[in-house]
């Protein structure tokens, strides 16, 4: 139970704190993951989108971009003051677009995995797993609307 109650709070001081380390650069700039999403794979999801999760410290709500550049798909996801993460492990292995990232809090990498699932009514569920399930946010991801469209 204590535990339980230290990783959480270590996870949520991981989501507040500045990112930034050299562990995420070597994770994130790794080579392109077996299965790698193409763009016409993810062309339902490139965007701008708004997630709004549930987890066991409240709701919170992330700000996630996904995109390609240089005819790769990546992403990159923040919440509130917190630094950009970048993501570049993208892939879609049923009809939902899962993103890995991961974090340094205290010298330890805390791998994140985003799972955008699509939903009835032209809905868009998410899911946030941070290390290995020890702390999971879920809710809704919408996705924003560009200016003049």
């Amino acid at each position: 139970m204590i535990r339980t109650a230290l990783i959480r709070a270590a996870l949520m001081a991981g989501l507040l704190a500045g990112s930034g380390t050299a562990a995420d650069s070597a994770f994130n700039q790794g080579q392109v993951a077996a299965g790698q999403v193409t763009a016409a794979e993810a062309a339902p999801f490139l965007g701008d989108w708004s997630l709004t999760l549930d987890g066991p410290n409240g709701v919170r709500t992330f700000e996630l971009v996904v995109k390609v550049e240089k005819e790769k798909v990546v992403g990159e996801i923040t919440t509130g003051t917190v630094s950009k993460h970048p993501i570049t492990d993208i892939t879609k292995p049923d009809k939902s677009l899962v993103l890995k990232y991961a974090f340094d809090y205290e010298g330890n990498n805390v791998d994140a995995v985003v799972r955008l699932t699509p939903a009835a009514d032209n809905k868009v569920t998410a899911q946030i797993d941070f290390a290995g399930g020890a702390y999971v946010m879920s809710g809704t991801a919408a996705k924003k609307e560009k200016p003049g469209v």
